[in-house]
C-alpha cells in the first residue's frame, strides 16, 4: 500500500512529551530509503528543520536547491509580494509529467466536462501558512518535499507517476517573515516554555497578516491582494481534485481537521464533497492514532463563507480541507496539555500532508469522477433555475463596474457586454454600461455564491461572515433576469482588453477652466494629486449647466472645478491632462464662468478644497483588521498618504500638524485623560475626526460624538431566554451576534458627504451589535437604515427590527470641527467601493457642510 511505512514513525520524546529538534528523516516513515543525491534541507539551511525559525529567503534556496537536484520538482514564481518576495509554487510528479506539465493541465479544462476523467492525473494541492505567523507548515512543506523528491519506494514512484502535487509553502511571505523576525529577536538561549514570554506575544501589526495588514485567508472570492490574484491564476490552471489548507490555532487546543459542523456547510456544497472529505478524514485518523497524538474533527470550524483556502475549493469542483495546529507561537509553550514545541506541531502537519496524498491516492476515482459531475450537475441545475443569468450595469463609474467584470473573470466567470440597448420591466439598460452574466456556465454555482442574498439559514452560528454579495458591495445595480427576449450580446466574454479610456483632452491656454465629476471612484485620487501638485480646485455645492462642445451638460453637486483664474503653477494644463488621463477620468473643458443654470464660477457656492493630511491611530487593542482596511483604500487605491500613531505616542503628536483623525474598532481606554482634551481642542479648533465602531462609542462617551448607543442590556431584553435550557447557550448567543451581514440604508444624496452618489439606497456592510441612536437631532445623519434592512447575511429579526430607522452614518460640528461617525464597517476587507467613498468624501468635504448639534 502506498505511504505503508508512513505510520511507523520513528518518535523522539523526552519524558515530559514532547519532541526535540530532529533530522528531517525522523519526520519520515522510518523505514524509507531515500536517495542520497538529494539534499537535505539540512544541508542548505545550516540547521535542521524545527530547530528555528527560518525566513522566506532561506525557504525559497532550499526548494531551489532541490529542484536543481531533483527531476521530480519543479519551481514556479507566480509573483512578488508588496514587500518584494517572490511567490512561488513547488510542482511534484514524475520527470515525464513534469516535462509535459502544460499539455497535461491544459488536457483538464473545466470547460471540456465530456471527456474521460480516470485517464487525467489526480492533482493535489497543499497549502501551507497563508497566516504568516502559523509558520509550522512552511516546515513541515520542506519534509514533505524531500520525501517525495528522495523516497525510492516503488509506490511513491507509482504513484507520482499518475499524481500531480502542488505545494505552496508559503502563501503570505511578508507576514512569514514579520512573525520570523519577532520571535528570532526575543528567543533566549535556554529553553523557556513560558507562556508569558515575549516571544509568544506580537506586536500591534501581526505576522498572520499581509503587507497591508489583511489577512489572506479571507480573500480567496474578493481578490483585494496581489497574493491572492498570484494564486488564483494558478489554482484554476492545476484544478486539484484535493486541496489541504494547513493552519495553527491556540496553543490549548490539538489538532482539527474537517469535515467541520455539518449544519454550517454552505447549502451551495454538493453533499458529496462532506463525504468524500469524511472519506479523506479516516487517513487522518489513522495517521495520528498510530502517532498517539490528540485530534478532533466535526467541531467549531464551518465550511460556509468561500473566500478562504478551504472552502472556495468547495465551490469548484475540488474537496477543500481544513488542517489546524495547536501553536506553540514560538519555539515552545505550556499548555494544558503539556509542553508544545515547534517541532511537535511540524511533525502533525506532516503526518496530515502525507495522509492527504494517501487518502486522495486511494479515493483517486472517486475525486476524478466527483469533480467532472460538479461541472455536469451545475449546467443542470442552472438550467432548472427560474431565471437565466445577471443583469449589472452601471452609467456613472466605469472603475467600479470593470474592477467587479475583473473579479468575476479571475473566477473563470463568462460574462458578456450587450450588443445593443436592452428594457426589462421599463427600465433601460445601455450596452456600453451593462453586462450579463448567465447561470448556465460551468461556473454556475460560484456565480450563485458571489450574487446570492439568501437571508435564512437552518443554523445561524458562522464562524466569518454570513453575507458577502459581491454586486452591493461594489454597489452595481443587478438583476436577475426572468426572461432574455431581446437581449443581444457580444460573441466574446469581457476581458480586461475591453475596459475603455477617456480620451485625453489638449488644453489650451484660453481655456476658462476644468471639470471633472465626483461619480468615478477614482475622482478622490485625482483630486489629492492635483492638490498635491499645487494645482487649486474647488467642489460645486450645488448643480450647474455649463456649454461644452457647444452643447448644454448639467454637472451635479460634488463637481470638481479647476479654474484658470486662481492657478500660480506653471505648466498646469499639461500636468492637470496628464493625471486626468493616467486615472482614465473624463476632464471637461469649460468656457465661461457664467453657466446657464444654477451656479456660477465665481459663487461662494464653489468650495475651495484643501490636500487632506491624515493621521490613524493604531495600536494594542486596536484593530490591525480595519486600519489595515482603511489604510489600504487611502494609501494603496487613492494614493493619499497616511500617518499611523500607535496610541502610547500620542502625547507627543503635535495634532495641528493633521486635518484628519481616523479612529477604527479598538480599545481605547489606554487613552489618558490628557488625550482626551488634546483631542477635544484640535477638534474644537477644527480638526476632523472620523470613528468607526467602538471608536465612535468611545467618542460618545467622551462627549464628543453627539449620539447614544443602545446598551448590551437593552439588546439582551430583545430575547426571550426564560425557556430556554443549557443546550441553548450557543444559539441564543449566535442570535445575538452578527457575524457579517449587509444592510440597506437610505443616503442623504443632498449632503456634501454623499457627493458622488446618485441613488438614496447603499448597502453598508456591519459585523457588530453597535447601534446608534441619534434622537430628534436634525442633520447630523447621513444613512439609516430603511424599514426593512437585511439584504444579505444572517441577522436575527430582533436585531434587525431594532436597526431599522436607525443611523448607520453620523455627521455634526464640534467646534470649528467636525465629527463623522459609523457603525458600520466602510471599507470591509478592502472590496467595499461603494461605501469606502463616503471615507474620501469625509476628508475633502467635511467643511463643506455644518450640522450644529444642541449642547
Amino acid at each position: 500500500m502506498l505511504l505503508r511505512r508512513l505510520f511507523t514513525l520513528l518518535l523522539l520524546l523526552n519524558p515530559t512529551g514532547f519532541l526535540f529538534a530532529m533530522p528531517v528523516q525522523d519526520y519520515l516513515p522510518k523505514q524509507a530509503n531515500f536517495d542520497k543525491a538529494v539534499p537535505l534541507p539540512s544541508a542548505t539551511l545550516g540547521f535542521e528543520v524545527g530547530e528555528r525559525h527560518l525566513r522566506h529567503d532561506q525557504l525559497k534556496q532550499y526548494f531551489n536547491t532541490l529542484a536543481q537536484n531533483s527531476k521530480r520538482i519543479k519551481m514556479t514564481s507566480i509573483g512578488r509580494t508588496a514587500q518584494q518576495r517572490e511567490q512561488f509554487l513547488v510542482t511534484v510528479s514524475s520527470p515525464e509529467n513534469l516535462t509535459n506539465l502544460d499539455d497535461i493541465l491544459a488536457k483538464r479544462d473545466i470547460l471540456t466536462t465530456n471527456k474521460k476523467t480516470q485517464d487525467e492525473p489526480l492533482v493535489i494541492w497543499l497549502g501551507y501558512s497563508v497566516h504568516g505567523d502559523e509558520i509550522s507548515g512552511a516546515n513541515a512543506a520542506m519534509v514533505v518535499a524531500y520525501y517525495l523528491a528522495a523516497s525510492e519506494e516503488k509506490s511513491i514512484e507509482d504513484m507520482l507517476n499518475n499524481t500531480i502535487i502542488v505545494l505552496e509553502p508559503s502563501i503570505n511571505p511578508d507576514g512569514m517573515d514579520r512573525f520570523v523576525n519577532w520571535v528570532t529577536t526575543y528567543r533566549g538561549s535556554a529553553n523557556n516554555s513560558d507562556a508569558n514570554h515575549i516571544e509568544h506575544h506580537q506586536n500591534w501589526i501581526s505576522g498572520r497578516t499581509n503587507h497591508f495588514w489583511f489577512d489572506l485567508n479571507r480573500d480567496w472570492l474578493l481578490l483585494t491582494q496581489q497574493e491572492s490574484r498570484h494564486r488564483l491564476k494558478y489554482f484554476h490552471q492545476y484544478q486539484p481534485h484535493v486541496l489541504g489548507d494547513y493552519h495553527e490555532m491556540g496553543a490549548n487546543s490539538s489538532y482539527f481537521f474537517q469535515p467541520g459542523i455539518a449544519s454550517r456547510t454552505h447549502p451551495l456544497t454538493p453533499k458529496q464533497n462532506v463525504t468524500l472529505t469524511k472519506e479523506l478524514a479516516k487517513f487522518h485518523a489513522k495517521a495520528l492514532d498510530q502517532a498517539q497524538r490528540l485530534y478532533y474533527s466535526e467541531e467549531n470550524f464551518d465550511d460556509f463563507y468561500y473566500g478562504k483556502g478551504s472552502t472556495y475549493p468547495d465551490i469548484n469542483g475540488s474537496i477543500g480541507i481544513l488542517f489546524e495546529q495547536a501553536s506553540a507561537r514560538g519555539m515552545q509553550q505550556d499548555t494544558i496539555n503539556g509542553v508544545l514545541t515547534f517541532e511537535y506541531g511540524i511533525q502533525n502537519h506532516v503526518l496530515t500532508s502525507l495522509s492527504t496524498i494517501e487518502g486522495a491516492w486511494q479515493n483517486r476515482k472517486a475525486l476524478k469522477s466527483y469533480r467532472k459531475s460538479f461541472y455536469q450537475q451545475a449546467i443542470k441545475q442552472a438550467q432548472r433555475e427560474k431565471f437565466d443569468g445577471y443583469l449589472l450595469s452601471e452609467t456613472k463609474d466605469s472603475y467600479r463596474l470593470s474592477t467587479l467584470l475583473d473579479k468575476l473573470t479571475q473566477h473563470q466567470i463568462n460574462v458578456y457586454p450587450l450588443s445593443d440597448d436592452f428594457s426589462y420591466k421599463g427600465k433601460r439598460y445601455v450596452k456600453e454600461t451593462s453586462y450579463y452574466v448567465p447561470l448556465e456556465q460551468a461556473q454556475y454555482r460560484l456565480v450563485q455564491a458571489l450574487f446570492n442574498q439568501e437571508t435564512d439559514f437552518p443554523d445561524n452560528t458562522f464562524y466569518d461572515v454570513s453575507g458577502w454579495t459581491m454586486p452591493l458591495a461594489m454597489n452595481i445595480n443587478f438583476q436577475a433576469l426572468d426572461s432574455t427576449w431581446g437581449l443581444e450580446l457580444a460573441d466574446k466574454p469581457w476581458s480586461t482588453k475591453d475596459i475603455s479610456h477617456a480620451s485625453k483632452i489638449t488644453p489650451n491656454d484660453t481655456d476658462y477652466a476644468y471639470a471633472f465629476e465626483w461619480h468615478h471612484a477614482l475622482a478622490p485620487k485625482l483630486l489629492n494629486q492635483l492638490l498635491n501638485k499645487k494645482l487649486k480646485a474647488k467642489v460645486a455645492t450645488g448643480g450647474f449647466t455649463s456649454k461644452v462642445d457647444g452643447k448644454k451638460r448639467v454637472f451635479t453637486s460634488g463637481t470638481i472645478i479647476i479654474p484658470a483664474a486662481i492657478q500660480s503653477t506653471l505648466n498646469w494644463r499639461n500636468k492637470l491632462a496628464e493625471l486626468a488621463s493616467e486615472t482614465n477620468i473624463e476632464l471637461v473643458t469649460i468656457n465661461s464662468g457664467l453657466t446657464s443654470q444654477g451656479i456660477d464660477f465665481g459663487s461662494s457656492s464653489f468650495r475651495p478644497l484643501k490636500q487632506p493630511k491624515v493621521l490613524l491611530l493604531g495600536g494594542k487593542g486596536i484593530s490591525q483588521y480595519e486600519a489595515g482596511e482603511i489604510r489600504y483604500y487611502l494609501d494603496e487605491t487613492l494614493q493619499i498618504p497616511v500617518s499611523i500613531v500607535e496610541h502610547s505616542r500620542l502625547t507627543s503628536i503635535d495634532l495641528s500638524n493633521y486635518s484628519h483623525l481616523i479612529l477604527v474598532n479598538g480599545d481605547y481606554k489606554a487613552l489618558s485623560g490628557g488625550n482626551i482634551s488634546q483631542l477635544k481642542s484640535w477638534v474644537k479648533q477644527g480638526g476632523v475626526v472620523f470613528a468607526q465602531k467602538r471608536a465612535a462609542k468611545w467618542l460618545a462617551k467622551q462627549e464628543i460624538l453627539s449620539v447614544d448607543f443602545v446598551s448590551q442590556k437593552q439588546i439582551d431584553q430583545l430575547f426571550d431566554s426564560e425557556q430556554l435550557n443549557y443546550q441553548d447557550k450557543e444559539m441564543l448567543s449566535a442570535r445575538k451576534r452578527i457575524a457579517g451581514a449587509i444592510f440597506a440604508t437610505e443616503l442623504d444624496v443632498s449632503h456634501p458627504l454623499a457627493f458622488g452618489y446618485t441613488e438614496k439606497t447603499l448597502p453598508l456592510f456591519r459585523n457588530s451589535t453597535l447601534i446608534m441612536d441619534v434622537g430628534q437631532q436634525p442633520f447630523i445623519t447621513l444613512a439609516k437604515y430603511k424599514a426593512a434592512p437585511l439584504l444579505s447575511g444572517y441577522t436575527d429579526k430582533n436585531l434587525v427590527n431594532r436597526l431599522a430607522h436607525n443611523a448607520a452614518v453620523v455627521a455634526h460640528n464640534y467646534g470649528k470641527g467636525r465629527v463623522i461617525a459609523t457603525s458600520d464597517v466602510l471599507a470591509f476587507r478592502g472590496y467595499w467601493l461603494g461605501s469606502a467613498k463616503l471615507l474620501a468624501n469625509s476628508l475633502f468635504f467635511s467643511k463643506a457642510f455644518s450640522a450644529p448639534v444642541k449642547d
